[in-house]
């Protein structure tokens, strides 16, 4: 390493986010940058440790020792090569993964980890001013068309990956706009979506054809998708919202998270929506604990909520790693406060909600919940009872569920091919990222359920490697370091 005492001389040290008044007057990413000169003291503290288990705390294997050192040398563009050779989209990643790489620093077992991800973020944005980040057009193309259901991260990089390989690759989106999840569910201050657009104009460049307003299984029948392509992938994701099916559930302003945040990213991209879904003058309730509902209340405070309440139906996390649940490197559940918590919330765990009430228009107007105590069952497994006499209500103009996803949606598409499911009901796969029907594979959220960006990018990469090894008997992709 270059500064073999570099984590002794220097702490760990973040850019300042802009001021909660400031960041909540507009939809701007609110995260700085430091200085060349401070992050290069930030990558410093990058140790020589001999085992870096950042490799295995990140599912693509990101080679991050090297591109600390790199960046700490001055050697940005060198940096940037070694980034991008195990992450397409290290932009994305920089700016909404929640980073397992430094939960599983071996600078974390006593102190405070490197920042891997403000680096990482840093390093791709110096790349795309320096005008280093353009199309890798392939020498010679092959002949064989493959298409790509579903434009999300994973989408992108199987086909990024593909084009490389010299195929003709087309991407199918039923939204208007592409993008998937980074285009209309993650917030514009979270990830401006000109960030996307550049990539989107790389690999455009690169020879990926893009479909929007593209409903494969509705629109646009799976048998000439087949008939058209000499492969499919499915990547279209885990969109089907789990739901709270309680009393009250169809009164109008309970709405599911997915169809309140891409409304918002719409408008910030310049769409007038008629009768849009706003919290603003609204006393607003969300519940599920996670990103998702983390979006849900930062978006909520910029329209104007007058409160906004988060509940969890799990209990507090600790606010520490606990050594015996989840040992170093390990990814902990600890109580983790989001950007978003900054800027205005009540959150509460251990909630049950048990019924929503309204007014005689069919709007809801309350939320009817009881608080519960969680216990570990003969099975070992947590149970939750409810607390005798805890019951307790709290006005609520709009409700937004954010309780996580079952899986793809199994009609249109995925019926019409006949795919295998899991267990969990999602697309099962074989070797080499192969369905049950010949020549049509899967990865992403379709596949392993919800998960991280970074899961998603790691799929879509290693598909590719599947989908070019069936239809040229070989491929020369570059494979990813097994995560598991």
């Amino acid at each position: 390493m270059g500064k073999i005492t570099g984590f002794l001389e220097y702490e760990r040290e973040l850019p300042q986010r802009r001021p909660v008044p400031e960041r909540l007057r507009d939809w701007r990413e609110l995260e700085g940058k430091h200085p060349a000169e401070a992050l290069q003291k930030q990558a410093a503290r990058c140790m020589d440790c001999g085992i870096p288990f950042c490799h295995k705390g990140c599912p693509l294997g990101n080679i991050i020792p090297d591109w600390n050192d790199l960046v700490y040398r001055g050697r940005w563009r060198e940096a940037a090569n070694r980034l991008h050779s195990t992450n397409n989209f290290p932009d994305f990643t920089g700016r909404v993964c929640p980073a397992p790489c430094e939960e599983a620093c071996v600078l974390n077992i006593n102190n405070d980890p490197v920042t891997i991800k403000q680096i990482e973020k840093q390093i791709v944005d110096h790349a795309f001013n320096a005008g280093w980040v353009g199309p890798q057009v392939p020498p010679q193309r092959t002949g064989k068309r493959i298409a790509i259901v579903g434009s999300g991260p994973a989408g992108l990089a199987c086909a990024q990956q593909l084009a490389r390989a010299g195929h003709s690759v087309t991407v199918f989106e039923r939204a208007d706009r592409i993008g998937g999840l980074l285009r209309y569910g993650i917030p514009d201050f979270k990830l401006d979506k000109r960030v996307l657009e550049r990539r989107l104009a790389q690999l455009s460049g690169e020879g990926v054809t893009f479909r929007p307003n593209t409903n494969v299984g509705v629109d646009y029948p799976v048998t000439r998708l087949r008939a058209e392509h000499d492969a499919v992938v499915l990547a279209g994701g885990a969109t089907a919202a789990r739901d709270l099916p309680i009393p009250g559930r169809n009164l109008k302003g309970i709405h599911f998270a997915m169809d309140f945040l891409p409304q918002q990213n719409r408008v910030v991209a310049g769409d007038r929506l008629r009768n849009q879904i706003t919290a603003k003058g609204k006393r607003v309730v969300v519940l599920g604990g996670g990103d998702t509902g983390s979006d849900c209340l930062g978006t909520s405070n910029r329209q104007g909520a007058i409160s906004v309440h988060q509940f969890e139906l799990l209990p507090q996390p600790p606010e520490t790693r606990n050594g015996e649940a989840a040992p170093w490197p390990y990814w902990p559940m600890i109580l983790r406060t989001s950007s978003s918590h900054e800027e205005g919330v009540v959150r509460d765990w251990s909630i049950n909600t048990k019924a929503f009430s309204g007014d005689a228009k069919g709007q809801v107007k309350k939320l009817h919940a009881v608080r519960l105590e969680w216990t570990r069952g003969d099975n070992g497994r947590p149970a939750m009872r409810e607390v005798p006499g805890s019951e307790f209500e709290l006005d609520a103009d709009l409700v937004l569920l954010a309780l996580g996803f079952l899986g793809p949606e199994r009609n249109g598409m995925i019926a019409q091919l006949g795919v295998a499911l899991d267990e969990r009901g999602n697309v099962a796969t074989g070797k080499n990222w192969t369905t049950s029907v010949p020549g049509v594979f899967a990865c992403g959220d379709m596949r392993r359920g919800q998960s991280l960006v970074v899961w998603a990018i790691w799929e879509g990469r290693e598909c590719a490697r599947g989908v070019d090894q069936f239809v040229m008997g070989r491929t020369d992709l570059p494979a990813s370091p097994d995560p598991f």
